[in-house]
């Protein structure tokens, strides 16, 4: 069990029964951390459940009828404050031990109007996915988040709202949270093309239209993660996806609106983008050898998988089986010498949130990597594409920025290491360079590993049980 003394613990109390109607205020002190050379990682973990299918179910148990039993909820603080939210929009909630939850939802139509802000903390999937169930719902809400969230762009998710018959009474600047979101008591069905390769933007339009009386469509030209669409069918909504566009690299999804949705059983498999920091540091610690366990193998979500397989990657599949209605495999990685590849920008759907522990693999290739289309990670917590530049020149690392294209040369070799890395609030940037830290020529710190807990909360224990040197 992670307890308060570890940087990568969440900033809640030990989690109770029922989970708070308002999430704890997030701490401020920053809490660094470095990472340190040492002995080969050995040993196998499973990392935590994965963050997109737990705010989904969250979600879903919130809009059926009866009971949604959880297993292998990722309890970190982006899905608590989901968990919040539905509690406050009038789903009940039971924690019946870790991971394992029971939520009585109030079917679709049958929310009420929360007495206080829903504050998604750092949550930017859980906010956006909540502003779609909101939206085409017969109620009033307001979004707010912390400083990191309310720099984040919202306007890309109100503007198909909006066409949906979703009122905003109020926002800040430029579409920013805090905004107060009103629905309708039935939502337009629309047909809508995404501007860009977004899961987020496609399930918010999906989940307006389950109160929609007809089909509400969304037409995506490169294919993101699919789990709403599964996870709608599962519940009992009629969903339809069909190829769309040339060579049927995107695809239309249709769904019937206004269905009764039921509560069901939901597992939840180990998420891919927390299994990609153990995965990447066994690869780069000499003479590693780890067995990750029950990762999710989604052919949306296994971008960086293919990658550093193509970078000469020593990653062999095990046991592979069904959870949760997802195909999962336990990984076996063993240190092994990179080459530099290139990454075509149509993968990127499949590894947004794994470029920059890509980029930490990359240092220590040989040849020059190559990563195309990068243009989303300058709108997550941080601008992710400046953060991961920053950090790799603070450690010594060869790299370019050409457009929205990030370049990293390596030798083959351990880079020197050394560096202070700025996290700008996002817990991907500081777990990537604390990767970067076991294998480089000197530590690695970065200023602030308190949001480690947002997706991943037994981090440090996890690594430290491998034999990481991680302290802070």
């Amino acid at each position: 069990m992670v307890t308060g003394a570890d940087f990568g613990a969440p900033r809640r109390p030990a989690f109770p029964a029922e989970p708070p109607t308002k999430p704890v205020s997030h701490a401020t002190e920053p809490q660094p951390v470095t990472a340190s050379p040492g002995a080969p990682l050995r040993g196998a973990l499973r990392p935590p459940g994965d963050k997109s299918i737990s705010h989904r179910a969250m979600i879903l148990g919130l809009l059926s009828i009866g009971e949604t039993r959880i297993e292998g909820l990722l309890e970190g603080d982006d899905v608590l404050s989901t968990a919040s939210a539905a509690r406050q929009l009038g789903a009940s909630m039971e924690r019946l031990g870790d991971g394992r939850w029971v939520v009585r939802g109030v079917g679709i139509g049958g929310m009420s109007d929360p007495a206080e802000t829903l504050d998604f903390g750092n949550a930017g999937t859980g906010s956006r996915l909540m502003m779609g169930v909101v939206g085409g719902q017969p109620v009033t809400a307001t979004f707010d988040g912390d400083a990191s969230l309310r720099k984040r762009p919202m306007r890309r998710i109100l503007d198909p709202l909006l066409k949906m018959g979703t009122e905003i009474v109020g926002e800040a600047e430029g579409g920013r949270v805090p905004l107060t979101l009103r629905g309708p008591s039935e939502a337009i069905p629309i047909t809508y093309e995404t501007p860009v390769a977004s899961a987020q933007i496609k399930s918010a339009v999906l989940f307006a239209g389950l109160n929609a009386p007809g089909v509400t469509t969304v037409i995506e030209t490169a294919a993101t993660r699919d789990h709403t669409e599964r996870m709608l069918r599962l519940f009992g909504a009629e969903v339809v996806v069909t190829p769309h566009g040339p060579e049927g690299h995107g695809r239309a999804i249709a769904l019937t609106g206004q269905p009764t949705l039921r509560g069901t059983g939901v597992v939840v498999p180990a998420d891919p983008s927390s299994a990609a920091f153990p995965l990447v540091a066994a690869l780069i610690v000499p003479g590693s050898e780890v067995t990750i366990e029950g990762v999710m193998m989604n052919p949306l979500r296994i971008g960086l998988i293919t990658t550093l397989i193509e970078m000469g990657g020593d990653i062999e599949r095990l046991n592979e089986r069904e959870e949760g209605g997802e195909t999962v495999a336990d990984l076996r990685v063993r240190a092994s010498r990179l080459k530099g590849v290139g990454v075509p920008a149509e993968r990127a759907p499949a590894m947004i949130d794994e470029y920059p522990v890509l980029a930490v693999a990359a240092a220590f290739a040989e040849g020059t990597t190559r990563m195309n289309g990068l243009h989303e990670l300058r709108v997550k917590e941080s601008d992710r594409l400046a953060a991961v530049a920053d950090g790799l020149g603070a450690n010594g690392i060869d790299y370019a920025i050409e457009g929205d294209d990030l370049i990293v040369h390596g030798n083959g070799s351990a880079p020197r290491g050394g560096g202070t890395v700025a996290t700008h609030l996002d817990h991907r940037i500081a777990m990537s360079f604390l990767v970067l830290g076991l294998a480089s020529q000197h530590p690695v710190s970065v200023d602030d590993g308190a949001m480690i807990a947002t997706s991943f909360p037994s981090f440090t224990l996890s690594m430290r049980a491998l034999g990481a040197t991680i302290s802070g």
